[in-house]
Parts: structure tokens; C-alpha cells; sequence
């Protein structure tokens, strides 16, 4: 395996990356490998960002700390060049607005190409995996799709806080070369070959940190949100194990799911001021409407959507048990009042 790696990374280290996004997580990202000391394309979608972070070094609306050195980015709001002219690609766009970008190519334009996913969520257009609709779109291979996830909120990754990012990929050898590019003195890289199960942990604990949101909006303490806390990490794993055994996905690996990237993404998200799905169960709690509190936040909480998507996923084929889960979505989606909701769980946390 040793082996392997070194022939896996000397290739890699040959490849161009490639940024397709710009919020936090992506300038996050972008952060990583430049520190790391690759040169990036980056795809923005709005010219005015490029103009001021070609002026000011730092992204104008996201993670403001983060300066870059100018000469590790190749800026382009064209976002057929920076597919053309990169090796890898760091898909880190909501999930609300990735079938928008990504359908915008034709097959031949990914042939060829590595994916690497940090996207926290569904497709709500397709509800699917982002694996799994461009393999229907482009008929693109799983073997060259890989995913990068927490626990690791990008403010931390901004003032260089000791961070961790799960790698998965379905070679071991090739996902470890991959996640070498990004380690650095404050991020640590970890390797594992469950590509959805990780991404279904993804989904599932943004659904769980809304509800911690509302929660502590409603004025329950500490006690209550650790039992619900651990009820949600039950729920998730027996989730995640009975997708392992349905028919509707293939090639399924358990996992330990106490591991970082399953349990410790859930607590992070969860319990940190900087999650914002948490805030936005919060603002929820206290009374705002889903209207409201999008507005007020101006950032996506990837757990709105993926409740519903969930709920559809497990509706028309894992016929999982997650009464938490179901619960939420019926106070986003079908007007249940928080209030309400969260008496309903309570009956869940025995």
C-alpha cells in the first residue's frame, strides 16, 4: 500500500486542481491548497468578486481573514475554461445549485476528469448523490469520483484552527495521493472507501444540527440536547446501516460510525456557533418563519433541503426508522409547529 501511495501521489502532484465554487467552504478550500502550495483555477461566478480579490487578495464576501497569494490563482467566471484546463475538480457549491452549474457542460467536457465532492447535501432537483446524477447525466465513473468531508467548519480553517477532512474514495492508494495535496500544519487528512455512506452522514447530520437549532431556540438546556444529540447518532447509524443491506445502492461499505467524519461532523455541526444550520434552527425556534430566517442568515442551510430529500430517499426506498428526522421535515415542510415537534421527540428519547 506504502507503494502505492508514492505512485498514486507523484501522479497527483502532476494534476491541476480546480475550484468550482466560492463561498466559505470553497474559499476554505482554495486556502488548503494554496497553503499547500498548488497553483488553483477557480471558478467565480460573479466578475465583480474576481476584480476585488485580484485588487484585495481575500474574497469579498466570505471568510474576509483568508489572503491569497495572488500568483496560486487562476481567477475565470467562464466556467468551461477552468473545467478545460484543471485535472481535478473540488465541486464546493451548495447543493440547492449544483445540478444548475454542472448540467450547463456536455458529457465531453468531464471525460477525463477527477471529482472531488465537498457538497453537504442532495440534489434536491434529481434527489440524488452527486455521484449518482452524473453518472446518470454523463455516464461518469465512480472510480474517479471522490468526496471531502468534515469535521471542519472553514472560520476554523480561515484562523488556521487544527482541523480534520475525511477523504473517500472507492481506490484507497488514489484517495490517499488525493488528500496529500491538502494536508498542511493545521489540517490532518483521514482515508476511507465509503463514498456514500459519508455523504449520507453529510445530509443527515445538517438535519439533526437544525433541530439542535430549534431546540435551543425553544429554550431546552444542555441535559435535553445531549440526549437528543445522542438519539440523532443512533438514528444516523441506523440509518446508514440499513441503507447498507437495501437493494437501492450498490457497493455499500459499513463503517465505524463513531468515526470522525460520522459522529464528530454530527457533534461539530450541532453544537458550534459557526454551524449554520444550527442558527437557522435557532432563528426557527424563536419564532421566525423559513422565510424569515433565510433572509436573515443569507447563507444556505443545506438541512432545509435535504430534510425533504431525506424523507423522499427514505419514503421510496430505505424504509429506514428516523422518527427525529421525520420530525423535522414536518416542521419545515408541513407546518408542524416547533413547539409542537419538539414534544413529539421528546417521546423519541427514551
Amino acid at each position: 500500500m506504502e507503494f502505492l501511495c508514492k505512485f498514486a501521489s507523484r501522479i497527483i502532484s502532476h494534476m491541476k486542481f480546480g475550484i468550482l465554487g466560492s463561498g466559505s467552504w470553497a474559499t476554505a478550500i482554495a486556502k488548503i491548497l494554496t497553503d499547500n502550495g498548488n497553483t488553483i483555477n477557480w471558478w467565480v461566478r460573479s466578475g465583480d468578486s474576481i476584480a476585488y480579490m485580484q485588487k484585495r487578495r481575500h474574497n469579498p464576501r466570505y471568510l474576509s481573514g483568508a489572503y491569497f497569494n495572488l500568483s496560486q490563482l487562476l481567477l475565470n467566471d467562464q466556467l468551461e475554461e477552468v473545467v478545460a484546463k484543471s485535472d481535478v475538480l473540488v465541486v464546493a457549491i451548495p447543493s440547492a445549485f449544483v445540478e444548475e452549474v454542472i448540467s450547463r457542460l456536455p458529457k465531453a467536457a468531464w471525460e477525463g476528469k477527477k471529482i472531488v465532492s465537498a457538497v453537504k447535501g442532495i440534489l434536491p432537483g434529481s434527489n440524488q448523490l452527486l455521484h449518482e446524477y452524473m453518472a446518470g447525466l454523463f455516464d461518469f465513473p465512480v472510480s474517479s469520483y471522490f468526496t471531502l468531508l468534515g469535521p471542519c467548519h472553514a472560520e476554523e480553517v480561515a484562523s488556521e484552527k487544527l482541523s480534520y477532512l475525511t477523504f473517500s474514495g472507492k481506490d484507497e492508494a488514489e484517495t490517499a495521493a488525493i488528500a496529500a495535496c491538502f494536508k498542511t500544519e493545521y489540517i490532518n487528512t483521514v482515508v476511507n472507501t465509503d463514498i456514500i455512506g459519508v455523504q449520507y452522514a453529510a445530509v443527515l447530520k445538517n438535519i439533526y444540527a437544525l433541530g439542535a437549532g430549534i431546540a435551543h431556540g425553544l429554550e431546552y438546556g444542555d441535559n435535553f440536547q445531549s440526549v437528543y444529540i445522542a438519539a440523532c447518532a443512533n438514528e444516523m447509524a441506523g440509518f446508514l446501516k440499513t441503507i447498507s443491506s437495501s437493494d437501492c445502492k450498490e457497493n455499500f461499505v459499513q463503517q465505524n460510525y463513531t468515526a470522525s467524519v460520522y459522529l464528530g461532523d454530527l457533534l461539530v455541526t450541532c453544537y458550534s456557533l459557526y454551524s449554520r444550520n444550527r442558527t437557522f434552527g435557532n432563528m426557527l425556534g424563536k419564532g421566525y418563519s423559513v422565510k424569515a430566517a433565510t433572509l436573515e442568515l443569507n447563507m444556505v442551510a443545506e438541512g432545509y433541503n435535504a430534510s425533504k430529500c431525506i424523507h423522499k430517499t427514505n419514503e421510496s426506498c430505505v424504509k429506514a426508522d428516523i422518527p427525529i428526522a421525520s420530525v423535522v421535515y414536518e416542521m419545515l415542510w408541513e407546518h408542524l409547529p416547533v413547539a409542537e415537534g419538539f414534544k413529539k421527540i421528546e417521546g423519541y428519547l427514551f
